[in-house]
Order: C-alpha cells, then structure tokens, then sequence
C-alpha cells in the first residue's frame, strides 16, 4: 500500500510539473509576444526622431505582400459564403414565410462577424507563414545578428513595417470582403426569391449602422495584429535549423488562427452586450 501511495504521489508530481512547465512556457510567450508588440510600435513612433524611421517603401512592400495578393482569395471566400448565408437563411425562415427578412440576417452576419473572420483566417493561413519563414530563415542564417552588429534593429526593420502594413490592409480586405458577401448573398436573392437588386441593396441599408461595420474593422484590426505578432514571434525563435523554420511556419498558422477565433468569441460577446 505504501509503495502504491508513493507511486501515485510520484505520477501526481510529474504530471503538475508538466502543466506547470508548459504555463510557465505561455506566460512566457505572451510576455515575449506583447515587448515584441511595444516594441514595434515604439519604432513606428519615434523612429524618425531617432534617425531610424519605419520606411514607406518597407511597408508598401509589405503592404503588397500580406495584403493585396489575398484579393482574390477573400473576395471568392467571400462570396461563397454571403451565398452561404443567403441559402440556409431562406431555409430556415421559408417555414414561417419571412423569407424576406433573410436580408437582414446576411447583413448584420457578414459585417459583424463572417466578414472579418473570413478575412483573418485566410490572411492569417496565407501570410502567418510567409512571415515565420521569412524571419525564420534569417534567424538560421543568422542574419538577424548581422543586422545588430551593423546597427539596425531587427524588430525595427521586419516587424514595424509588417504590422503597419497589415493594420492598413488586413481592414480594407474586410471592407471588400462586406462588399463580396453582401453581392453573394444578393444574387442568391435574386435567383430563389426574384427580390431586385435594388430592394436588397435598400434593406441591407436599413439594416445596418455605422456600429454594426465598425464591430467589424476593430475585430480586423486585432486580428491583424495577432498575424503579425505571432508569425514574427514564431521565426525569431526558431533555433533549429531548416526543421525549426518548418515548425514555426506551421505553428505559426495553428496559433493565429485559433487565436483570431477565441478573440473573435470575446469581442462577439462583449460588443453583444
């Protein structure tokens, strides 16, 4: 019996001891993410006045890289699921003969929610990566001490620029993102219902509040800056060589991604309030 009892209380210890690493870990990490994140805006404040300014040239570059060769990808996305909306939205209410009121539900679900979600997961899928193996692949090949030695500060010149850049694009995607749900969801309308175009565009007006779209952009704007945060914090940590830019490219996408969803959930119930 004894030996049984110091047997569980020897299993309870490690496992403790594990959970107790692990919390350590993402303490860690988070203290590590939120430094990267006052440092960054640090930069992109006072740059200029300490002869090391965030170029514009550098975040249109970046601008053009995370932001506008995901068009095509959103606005297809989007439309599918302003479609989407549109179907199960007919079918739930044709059994109560409010199908009319579909239109109403499109347009509160897309700017509120499905468009800034669409968005950030597909950005975060697309440029998380890009971000961790770009970062990564210097860290290897040591390029991010070369830029010390020579007096650049790294966050300074790779981070700044992403996060001003993906605080500016990753906003108009959901601003073209309402536009392609709202026309998926219209034409959909149209072909079941017959309802014109012009009284889609009308109810979706009166629908809607400067409130309801600006939910939407401040949600961009934090998931935003989750991409960028944990794609950089991804890749300045890789220790590991080659193997090491793969797992932090691919645990960089994992992490944003339910990142973007739990902030999703605590901005839908708080602004729900």
């Amino acid at each position: 019996m004894p030996d049984a009892l110091n047997w569980l209380t020897r299993r309870l210890l490690n496992v403790l001891d594990q959970y107790g690493r692990k919390s350590v870990a993402v303490v860690e990490e988070v203290g590590y993410v939120a430094s990267l994140f006052l440092e960054s805006l640090y930069w992109a404040i006072v740059g200029r006045w300490l002869q090391q300014p965030v170029r514009l040239a550098a975040i249109c570059a970046a601008a053009m890289s995370v932001g506008i060769t995901a068009i095509p990808i959103v606005a297809l996305a989007s439309f599918a699921v302003g479609a989407m909306l549109a179907i199960q939205g007919i079918y739930s209410l044709r059994p109560y003969g409010a199908e009319s009121q579909v239109v109403l539900g499109i347009a509160l679900s897309v700017t509120r929610e499905f468009a800034p979600l669409i968005t950030g997961i597909f950005v975060a899928g697309r440029s998380a990566s890009a971000i961790a193996a770009r970062i990564g692949t210097m860290q290897v090949a040591q390029e991010i001490d070369a830029l010390s030695v020579i007096g650049i500060n790294p966050v300074r010149y790779l981070v700044s620029p992403l996060l001003l850049a993906m605080l500016v694009t990753v906003p108009a995607l959901v601003v073209m993102s309402n536009f392609m749900a709202l026309s998926g969801g219209a034409l959909y309308c149209n072909l079941e219902l017959g309802m014109p175009l012009a009284a889609y565009i009308e109810g979706t007006i009166d629908a809607l509040t400067p409130e309801d779209v600006w939910q939407g952009l401040s949600k961009s704007l934090v998931f935003a800056t989750i991409i960028t945060l944990v794609g950089a914090s991804n890749g300045f940590t890789v220790t590991a060589g080659a193997e090491g830019v793969g797992k932090a490219t691919t645990r960089s996408v994992v992490v944003s991604i339910a990142s973007i969803i739990l902030a999703d959930m605590v901005f839908s119930y708080f602004q729900s309030q």
